[in-house]
């Protein structure tokens, strides 16, 4: 027999397009209407690409056809301009946070391309830019934390009487991460939608002290944490690090268009292990090709903020919590680079306000 709640649910195998969640659980779906054996569906979509509706309909219409005993199938769409974005042309319609006047997310669409090592990298380098500028980094990866191993913090933080956390400080940035909170024994065992909830309170209940900027290292992938981020967070703009390889320029991709979709500029590309420089003879080696990074940031019409070689002393640096941005410039040439990178970041989003 066809119901409304059979045919909800056939909706909610629908995915948003560019996205895992589900345009039910995504509250698109504002009403059903079964006429016999004709089935009416309400959606409202705020977006400006017309492929987002379009793929909709053909992936709803061919489900819900499928149906047994399914006549007429009619998507009647109401299809909204999205709020107009703030000054930096950064996310709209979501919170601000307290004391913070510039949010960036460093993003990946996969693991392994050192995302964490470049946001740790990235917040040092920020807080020795010309006024010292306050920098707070936020590890947003619930199921693998590592800022805390980067920066070399063991020790728990504290609350405030209104039950916020304080955040941890070292190396002159303030640091928050699941991690601190839990043993490094003890996995994160939680399914998406319980998984979501608790990033929303994590970013919401952290007393950050008057910051100039706050990096969010974000998990690796376009799934729902992530998407919950970008949409609970009024961010300024993201990086998105890769490295040369297709592989993960392809995912790169995944990750710029989950941006796009939700109205967050990308600043810039950031190619991490670009390649190899010999010690012994300082010959350079594209152990994963060359070249990526910048046909991407080209295909996207945003800058290549810089290419940071594999390097030992990083790991090290990482391991022992260090980051090597730590050191001078004019002594370690990837120091300098992400020197090269913060000062393009402050300058691009100081000329945007």
């Amino acid at each position: 027999m066809l119901t409304e709640d059979l045919v909800r649910a056939t909706l909610a195998t629908i995915k948003y397009p560019g996205f895992s969640r589900d345009i039910v659980s995504f509250g698109l779906v504002k009403g059903i209407a079964i006429d016999g054996a004709d089935v009416t569906v309400h959606i409202t979509l705020q977006t400006k690409d017309a492929a987002v509706p379009r793929q909709i309909h053909e992936d709803a219409t061919a489900a819900l056809g499928a149906l047994s005993g399914v006549g007429k199938v009619s998507l009647d769409f109401d299809i909204q301009d999205p709020p107009q974005a703030h000054a930096t042309g950064g996310s709209v319609g979501k919170s601000s946070i307290p004391g913070v006047k510039t949010v960036l997310a460093v993003a990946s669409g996969k693991g392994g391309v050192g995302k964490s090592t470049v946001a740790a990298n990235l917040a040092i380098a920020l807080s020795k830019l010309p006024g010292s500028p306050r920098i707070g980094l936020c590890d947003c990866d619930l199921y693998g934390p590592s800022i805390g191993l980067m920066f070399g913090v063991t020790e728990r933080p504290l609350a405030t009487e209104d039950n916020e956390i304080i955040p941890i400080r070292r190396h002159g940035i303030q640091l928050m991460s699941m991690g601190f909170l839990l043993d490094d024994s003890s996995p994160v065992v939680v399914r998406g939608p319980l998984a979501t909830r608790y990033i929303q309170q994590f970013l919401r209940q952290v007393a950050w002290e008057e910051l100039d900027y706050l990096v969010l290292d974000l998990p690796p992938g376009t799934g729902d944490i992530q998407l919950t981020i970008v949409q609970t967070v009024g961010l300024d703009g993201a990086v998105i690090v890769t490295t040369p390889q297709e592989m993960a320029l392809i995912d790169a991709r995944k990750a710029s268009s989950m941006f796009e979709k939700v109205n967050v500029r990308v600043l810039g590309i950031i190619e991490n292990m670009s390649y190899f420089l010999s010690p012994g003879d300082g010959k350079k080696y594209a152990i994963f090709g060359e070249g990526g990074g910048l046909r991407e940031a080209e295909r996207l019409g945003v800058p290549l903020l810089g290419q940071i070689p594999i390097d030992i002393p990083i790991r090290e640096a990482g391991d022992n919590g260090e980051p090597v941005a730590l050191q001078p410039g004019d002594s370690n040439a990837v120091s300098q680079v992400f020197t090269e990178i913060a000062t393009s970041l402050d300058s691009y989003l100081n000329l945007r306000k």
